[in-house]
């Protein structure tokens, strides 16, 4: 049901400018007419404001791009946007529903920098807090952010071989790394067991950015025996939050998973 307010003008605008931003270059009046089910003399009025107001321009062929101004309010979004203050807001919805500890880090060379971290009930201390590092392949937050580099690239970011072993179950080198998170790319989440500290589990997903690239990762950690009833609620909430907080980031694209 629509709001009590509601204004349709702006509603025929944000989905006019959804599918030129989605199609640029691509689409002409008629086209637009077609697709949104509104009348030519009514679209062209709309265009023809939305051209003046610099929001779209036409190009060669009487087709439609996104103007400077659209990339003004851009801009001035993403300065705005705080990822850690996202990230504490969205991830308490997250912990009601598991009730376990999240964290958010970022990739710096082969490490991953803890940005924060939201806790569930359970009283067991994580080994990572906020300020610290971590080997990433030891990491499903760190492997899923690898995700983006190919073999060779891992070789660079890793070239002492093998691995410091944090337990006897963490990965020992770039081969056993790249089969781990290509695993993790054609999935959309990474998993880690036991590969940090003996007893824990971690579900990691990617949070992307306006340009589809990843810039953070999040990640539930719990022991065994919560992990093996919780999983795969664990997998599919972490996937969501990493979701929500990639559109927040400006990511316009579907949700990444198998």
């Amino acid at each position: 049901m629509k709001e009590k307010y509601w204004v349709p003008s702006i509603e025929k605008a944000h989905n006019v400018l959804k599918e030129i931003a989605e199609n640029p270059n691509q689409l002409r009046l008629i086209d637009l007419s077609n697709r949104l089910n509104i009348n030519k003399s009514s679209l062209f009025s709309l265009l023809n404001t939305l051209e003046i107001l610099k929001w779209i321009t036409k190009e060669h062929g009487d087709t439609y791009s996104l103007g400077p101004a659209a990339g003004a309010i851009g801009s001035a979004y993403f300065n705005q946007f705080n990822i850690l203050q996202s990230f504490y807001k969205e991830a308490s919805y997250s912990v009601a529903k598991i009730n376990e500890h999240i964290q958010l880090g970022i990739l710096e060379g082969g490490e991953v920098i803890y940005l924060g971290k939201a806790e569930g009930d359970s009283r067991v201390r994580l080994i990572t807090d906020p300020g610290m590092r971590f080997p990433a392949y030891a990491s499903a937050i760190g492997k899923i952010q690898l995700t983006q580099f190919t073999k060779d690239e891992l070789k660079i970011i890793y070239p002492v071989s093998p691995f410091e072993k944090k337990t006897p179950f963490t990965i020992s080198d770039v081969d056993e790394l790249y089969k781990n998170i290509e695993l993790a790319k054609r999935n959309g989440y990474s998993i880690e067991n036991q590969e940090a500290a003996l007893g824990f589990h971690c579900v990691g997903a990617p949070i992307y950015n306006f340009e589809n690239k990843i810039i953070a990762g999040v990640s539930f950690t719990m022991m065994t025996n919560s992990w093996e009833q919780k999983k795969e609620s664990a997998r599919d909430e972490i996937i969501q939050l990493a979701y929500r907080l990639s559109q927040l980031a400006g990511y316009t694209g579907d949700l990444k998973r198998a």
